[in-house]
C-alpha cells in the first residue's frame, strides 16, 4: 500500500472517531502521491439515496454527520491547483455525496470547494458539466450545506483540483 493509500486510511479511520478534529486545520501533514482516480475511490462518500418521498433538506441529505465532518476537514494533499472562481447553484438533491458539476474540469478528479462568504471549504468530485468555465456549477446538497452557502441563491465559489 503506498503513502497515499495510507494517509487516506488514516484520515477516514481518525474522521470517524474525533482524532482528525484535533489535526492542524488548513496545514497539510504531508504530500502524497497517486492518481486522482485513486483518490477519489477511496475519499468520495457514497451516501444512500434518500427516499422516493423525500421533500426537507434533512430527508434529502443522506449524509452522516462524521462524513459531513471528513468532507469539511482540510484536505491531505498540498499540491492543489486554484481552477477559478464560479457561480454556484444547488444540483440534483437526490444525488447523494459530495460533487459538484462544473465546466472547470473534463474529467472527475478530486477537489475543494470555498466558499469566501462564509469562510467554509469542503473536498468533493468535481465532474465535468460538458459546459464552459463560465458556466456556473451545480453543487450537492450535502456540500452547499457543508459550505453554508444559501441554497436558494446564487453564492461565488473558489473551485481548487488536487
Amino acid at each position: 500500500m503506498n503513502t497515499r493509500n495510507w494517509i487516506v486510511l488514516l484520515a477516514l479511520v481518525t474522521a470517524g472517531c474525533g482524532v482528525g478534529a484535533k489535526l492542524p486545520i488548513g496545514k497539510p501533514v504531508a504530500t502524497v502521491a497517486g492518481t486522482d482516480a485513486e483518490i477519489g475511490t477511496q475519499t468520495n462518500v457514497s451516501a444512500p439515496v434518500p427516499a422516493s418521498d423525500a421533500q426537507t433538506v434533512e430527508q434529502l441529505d443522506t449524509t452522516t454527520a462524521q462524513e459531513r465532518a471528513a468532507a469539511a476537514a482540510a484536505p491531505a494533499v498540498i499540491s492543489e491547483v486554484r481552477l477559478g472562481t464560479t457561480i454556484a447553484s444547488l444540483g440534483d438533491p437526490t444525488d447523494p455525496g459530495f460533487w459538484a458539476e462544473t465546466g472547470l474540469v473534463d474529467q472527475v478528479v478530486m477537489g475543494r470547494l470555498e466558499y469566501p462568504g462564509a469562510g467554509t471549504s469542503v473536498q468533493v468530485e468535481l465532474r465535468p458539466s460538458g459546459g464552459s468555465p463560465g458556466s456556473g456549477t451545480r453543487v450537492s446538497l450535502p456540500a452547499m450545506r457543508v459550505l453554508k452557502a444559501p441554497l436558494t441563491e446564487l453564492p461565488e465559489l473558489v473551485v481548487f483540483s488536487g
